[in-house]
């Protein structure tokens, strides 16, 4: 906290420059008088402590936040699978994915196009596309086979919206996930209503609660800006999506929404929280958005396992100057025996890969 008499035009100047950079409180008092200042907009969330853990198996599906957080999630060993179409954007993309999914709808080899050498589906993110037909259709249809088994047994389901800006093929008549390059005429670019959002996740979330009534759902607004569209589009298309949460969530009870959107526009409202390219939060605003993600649905039997797991990793990360001796031996031994306790105390953990690979370096010295 910094304290500042009110009437100094030398802390008037220094106040100026804390508001720039400060996340403290800043008390300013003359002589009769004091005042108490925030120089940041907190969003509050009702903690809805446990509601996530690693005894919890979790499917997230959407836009790249997905994947930021979704990455942390694995990181510290939690149970999770990753957008098993790859980065999906718009509602209706993300809807048609999951739908797939639930339905046990595999692709079709004639769902499949070339362009530019390469074989692509509507339903996938390009990190699918293949020079080889069969291979790009086996690597789909593998890697939905793996998130359909998952899918019975997931208790938690965190969605992203990224745009409300839909791309709709007119040959076929569809919206797609993925325009790959395609010529721009083949596609009309159109922003989806409130109505028509709305409409079609309650549908498929009263689906989704009738075939896994234990599922719970998680929403968020991506906090990426989608400049590409223009500053004006941008705010139109994530006001219709926070719109449609909002009435999403208050029809359906197991449905609530993370505020990642409003804690980096208002609470990190500062250009040193965005990465080089001016639309993408930075590292330490990830960091920030995850603490706040942690701090929400996290008990402390969880907490203090990513705690734990957090110091072991540093550990296992450090890489001696002189690798093949002794010591070095000693030391990631004692790595594996604090590795094979927490596989002990954590039962429902796979530690299994981490503690092969330690054993194969204490081997190999």
């Amino acid at each position: 906290m910094v304290i500042l008499p009110l009437n100094n035009t030398l802390n008037n100047i220094f106040l100026r420059q804390l508001l720039t950079g400060t996340k403290e409180k800043i008390l300013i008092f003359g002589t009769n008088k004091h005042i108490c200042m925030e120089f940041r907009t907190k969003i509050h969330i009702t903690p809805s402590t446990g509601f996530i853990t690693h005894r919890h198996s979790i499917l997230l599906l959407g836009s790249c936040f997905s994947e930021n957080i979704g990455s942390r999630l694995q990181k510290y060993k939690f149970d999770v699978d990753i957008n098993p179409f790859g980065t999906l954007y718009n509602p209706e993309s993300i809807a048609q994915g999951l739908e797939k999914l639930i339905d046990r709808e595999y692709m079709q080899e004639n769902e499949l196009f070339v362009h530019g050498n390469l074989w692509h589906s509507f339903c996938h993110h390009s990190r699918f596309s293949h020079t080889d037909k069969l291979k790009a259709l086996n690597e789909m249809n593998r890697r939905m086979e793996y998130a359909i088994e998952r899918l019975k047994r997931t208790q938690r389901l965190l969605i992203t919206w990224g745009t409300a800006y839909a791309y709709y093929h007119e040959p076929e008549n569809k919206v797609v996930a993925n325009c790959h390059k395609l010529p721009e005429r083949e596609f009309m670019r159109r922003l989806l209503t409130i109505d028509e959002i709305t409409d079609r996740w309650l549908s498929l979330t009263e689906k989704i609660h009738t075939l896994f009534p234990d599922m719970e759902i998680v929403f968020t607004v991506s906090p990426i800006r989608h400049l590409r569209d223009g500053a004006h589009d941008n705010q139109l298309s994530k006001s219709t999506l926070l719109l449609s949460v909002d009435r999403l969530c208050k029809e359906r009870k197991f449905c609530r929404y993370f505020p990642a959107y409003e804690i980096m526009m208002d609470d990190l409202r500062d250009y040193r929280f965005y990465d080089a390219d001016m639309t993408h939060p930075s590292s330490l605003a990830i960091d920030y958005i995850w603490e706040q993600f942690s701090l929400a649905y996290f008990d402390k039997t969880t907490s203090e396992f990513i705690d734990i797991w957090s110091r072991l990793q540093k550990s296992l990360q450090h890489r001696p100057l002189t690798p093949d001796t002794e010591a070095y031996r000693e030391f990631m031994r004692k790595n594996l025996k604090k590795m094979e306790l927490l596989q002990e105390k954590y039962p429902y953990l796979d530690l299994t890969k981490e503690i092969s690979e330690t054993n194969s370096i204490i081997c190999s010295i």
